[in-house]
């Protein structure tokens, strides 16, 4: 019975790592081009100009801002819009920008954390990372309780930072791979 318990459990080991490998496989299949790279920085950004706008309705969704399932993240204006499938604007909402922006561009969430602290010291949830800029990084993050000094402008921080309900729905839509596009 030992022997046959063995081979038994031999035969569930192998299944398991060929599932394992073959979802590995699978995943590596799917992942957006250009997932392990952020904007090309070298290169004269193309979203340089200002992306046009709807000047009677100035949380609208700019133009020239990507197509399909993305994050629009204006530097310019310090807004963030949510946009699904559809291209339908799920939720819009203003954002505090850090001390260095991203350069426009395409970029994709390479990490997320639920909870961390800030590189101002300030506790921090539902981060979503996109880029680096230099020794910088950037991502949306919403501060769990107002920081008690905001004034020390010598940290370089790349958050940018939204209220915690902002922050809520940013951690439920911007998940692993999602696209972000930069625009000013």
């Amino acid at each position: 019975m030992a022997s046959s318990s063995a081979g038994f459990v031999a035969g569930l080991t192998a299944t398991a790592v060929a599932a394992v490998a073959f979802l590995a496989y699978q995943a590596s299949s799917t992942v957006p081009a250009g997932f392990d790279a952020t904007a090309d920085v070298s290169a004269p950004p193309k979203a340089a100009v200002k992306a046009p706008r709807d000047r009677r309705k100035p949380t609208a969704l700019p133009g020239n801002s990507g197509t399909g399932e993305r994050v629009v993240y204006s530097v310019d204006d310090d807004r963030v819009w949510l946009v699904g499938g559809s291209g339908r604007v799920e939720r819009t909402f203003a954002v505090t920008p850090g001390s260095v922006d991203p350069l426009p561009g395409s970029y994709f969430v390479t990490s997320r954390s639920k909870a961390v602290t800030g590189t101002d010291g300030t506790p921090i949830e539902h981060v979503v990372r996109f880029a680096d800029v230099g020794d910088v990084v950037i991502g949306f993050s919403a501060a769990v309780e107002p920081p008690e000094d905001p004034s020390d402008t010598t940290v370089k921080t790349g958050g940018i930072r939204e209220s915690r309900k902002d922050g809520d729905a940013m951690w439920v839509f911007a998940t692993i791979g999602q696209k972000i596009v930069v625009i000013r």
